[in-house]
């Protein structure tokens, strides 16, 4: 048999594929050097600043922005699917009760697996794209359903249901409080939530993406996303970041505090980000928004931001090192009220929509996504020892 050679050649890449170019992708991009990022041809903070977040939904989703009628139609077509089915509503006290110690994104792996089930999610590989389209709004309108229910049968509460009259982000804070948000703060959310929709091939949209190219149901790929985006390297850092301004406590301790996690090799929370080297995008955008709001916090945040900068300038010269989005996305999120363990299913709530747009992209390729790994164990073969 006559092998292809040009076929089974490997080829070795950086490690965590660091720059290597995966795909084409009509969805967006991140330019690291120039510290811009985009959704399709608009520019991602733009759309935070000008724009709602059921707008930039559609523009993911259907690859453009909605008119007013689109955009009304759009709100009466998602609204009820915020609604969850009885079998799944009535699992979750069972659910909350045990992720109750890992927390409501643990708790949302289960859900998502169940509302799949429940709704009859079948492979994309053998759906139309509508189908797949039905499914995917299904789930992303269900996720803020689901994550403030979980949370609050987990605080001992009941859950709330949504209203088809508030949008995403105020249905979202008020499924979480029960109240409904004062405007500052939904809004604030929602720029918040319309900012970190996507970003390029990170490891939750990627891992999305690799099980989208197996066929299997969207359930699935967002299951596998939702379990990357739990890891404190990627969507876990919010709260952590905070956790540095609590433990710092006061200005005067800011210069030593840093500079002995710093000299000791240890990573602060909230800084450096893999692909900009520049000041990220959404940092800059939440900062302002944390500014509007004023106070203490916000005060110290910055105090923070300033000195840490410039003693990560001063030990590691030639390394741009700024704030990331987690540091003023919980500075933000905490001044709007949420609790600080649901800053990282906050992100994954406005994600899940970015997921979706990568999983309908994805399933238009049949070709399944097959790396190759580099052996670094024993040579083989070695004879296998007779059991004595």
């Amino acid at each position: 048999m006559q092998i292809n050679r040009a076929a089974t050649a490997s080829v070795d890449v950086p490690r965590g594929l660091a720059g290597v170019v995966v795909t084409d992708t009509a969805l967006g991009d991140v330019r690291g050097q120039e510290g811009f990022y985009h959704y399709r041809q608009y520019s991602a903070v733009e759309l935070a600043q000008t724009r709602g977040f059921e707008d930039v939904w559609h523009l993911m989703i259907h690859g453009e922005l909605p008119d007013v009628a689109r955009r009304v139609a759009f709100a009466a077509e998602v609204g009820p699917l915020r609604r969850l089915p009885d079998d799944v509503r009535a699992a979750l006290p069972a659910i909350a009760a045990a992720s109750a110690h890992s927390g409501p994104l643990s708790g949302l792996r289960t859900a998502l697996s169940l509302l799949g089930a429940s709704q009859g999610f079948r492979p994309v590989y053998d759906l139309d794209e509508d189908r797949r389209r039905a499914d995917v709004l299904a789930a992303s309108a269900a996720v803020p359903t689901l994550l403030t229910a979980l949370y609050r049968l987990g605080q001992g509460l009941d859950p709330i249901e949504p209203r088809d009259d508030l949008p995403y982000a105020a249905n979202y804070l008020y499924m979480l409080t029960g109240t409904e948000p004062d405007p500052w703060a939904a809004r604030a959310i929602e720029q918040y939530l319309i900012s970190t929709i996507d970003h390029g091939f990170n490891a939750s949209t990627f891992t999305a993406r690799v099980i989208t190219s197996t066929g299997a149901d969207v359930a699935a790929c967002l299951v596998g996303a939702v379990g990357a985006l739990s890891g404190p390297l990627h969507g876990g850092a919010p709260s952590r970041a905070l956790d540095t301004l609590d433990a710092i406590g006061t200005p005067d301790r800011i210069d030593a505090w840093i500079r002995e996690r710093v000299l000791a090799g240890d990573r602060i929370m909230g800084f450096g980000h893999p692909v900009y080297r520049t000041e990220d995008p959404r940092s800059r955008m939440l900062r302002g928004i944390a500014e509007q709001f004023g106070g203490p916090r916000v005060a110290f945040a910055v105090e923070v931001e300033r000195q840490v900068e410039a003693i990560l300038a001063e030990l590691k010269p030639g390394r741009e090192l700024h704030t990331n989005v987690e540091f003023y996305a919980g500075v933000v999120m905490e001044l709007c009220g949420l609790p600080r363990e649901m800053f990282t299913p906050t992100f994954a709530a406005a994600r899940v929509v970015g997921w979706s747009a990568n999983i309908l992209e994805q399933a238009r390729d049949s070709k399944i996504i097959r790396p190759a790994a580099r052996y670094v164990g024993p040579v083989p073969p070695e004879a296998v020892p007779l059991v004595a």
